[in-house]
């Protein structure tokens, strides 16, 4: 028995030394923030102190005259989503793509909270700190959960919206999100977790779920996602809400958006069903729907050529500001 009380305790041994070297491989503590400010940042990149202690980052490029276009990223995102939109569009137009908190390069306290509302007030004041004309708002997932917000809280800033696969609608299934990290979120051990290690194989496992060619999803993205998210605060943000927790679209609220509204949704998007875009065409009055068939939740990195033609066409025929 002795002998066998030794084996057993040596064991434990071992596999307490396995799980520590495992943690210590896996542990992922944040970046010093000017290391990637330096890195992932040009002289298009501006910083603006906003109240609650947010230091926001975003990119502002073309003409400085022309009409403004302001770009809300989804969740896990940032201003790189738009990327290829913003040079596609510009010098017709001004482009601000901005990092919300708890993403990309924007400060914020560590307690803040993801809510559609509080960021939707936080955009309409980035906004009014920079002066901006009338301007088109338009958001992916996340980001068009905030679009639509920022459009019923102040109508009077906007031009015009633009939902991307935008979230909102209460999920109608059960079924489980086609990202682990998704999946993970939903229990408070695995947001313990999440916060504390390297999620690069996650990142690049929940991309790949989410758009259809899966070639568009590069080591250099998932390495620049995974660069944002140890952002000093940034991954107990994340942690604060899940991803698609803000359910509060109904017809009636949207029917009071008096905005003319382009809604582009890809039909193969695993995550918010192009039935939903379907939805938010419905019930805002005038809306217009575009269906993108083999492209999934990104629409803006998948098909950034035609997706910004569809975006352009719709712009032409938005009056003056």
């Amino acid at each position: 028995m002795l002998k066998l009380a030794y084996v057993l305790a040596a064991l434990l041994g071992l596999l307490l030394l396995a799980l520590v070297a495992t943690w210590l491989w896996l542990r992922a503590p944040d970046l010093p923030a000017s290391d990637l400010e330096a890195r992932h940042s040009g002289p298009q990149d501006h910083f603006i102190e906003l109240a609650g202690g947010i230091r926001l980052h975003y990119r502002d490029q073309g003409e400085p005259q022309a009409p403004v276009l302001l770009l809300l990223h989804g969740y896990g995102d940032s201003y790189a989503s738009w990327e290829a939109w913003a040079q596609l569009l510009q010098p017709g137009y001004r482009v601000i793509s901005l990092d919300l908190p708890g993403h990309g390069l924007t400060a914020a306290p560590s307690d803040y909270r993801l809510d559609a509302d509080a960021l939707a007030a936080l955009v309409r004041d980035f906004a009014q700190a920079l002066k901006l004309p009338p301007y088109v708002v338009a958001g992916n997932s996340m980001g068009g959960g905030v679009a639509w917000k920022l459009a019923l809280l102040a109508p009077e800033q906007l031009r015009g919206l633009v939902l991307v696969a935008a979230a909102g609608w209460p999920a109608h299934t059960q079924g489980q999100s086609p990202s682990l990290a998704f999946r993970i979120l939903q229990h408070p051990a695995g947001r313990w977790l999440l916060a504390r290690i390297d999620n690069r194989p996650l990142i690049a496992q929940g991309l790949k779920a989410q758009v259809y060619d899966k070639r568009l999803i590069t080591e250099a993205l998932v390495q620049r996602w995974a660069d944002y998210q140890r952002y000093p605060g940034h991954r107990p943000i994340l942690m604060s809400a899940a991803p698609g927790s803000h359910a509060q679209a109904t017809v009636e609220k949207l029917q009071a958006i008096r905005l003319p509204t382009l809604v582009l949704h890809g039909q193969y998007d695993p995550l918010i069903p192009v039935e939903n875009g379907q939805r938010f065409a419905q019930a805002i009055p005038g809306a217009r729907l575009i269906r993108y068939p083999e492209v999934g939740h990104l629409p803006q990195r998948e098909i950034p050529e035609r997706s910004a033609a569809d975006l352009e066409k719709f712009l032409r025929t938005l009056p003056p500001a």
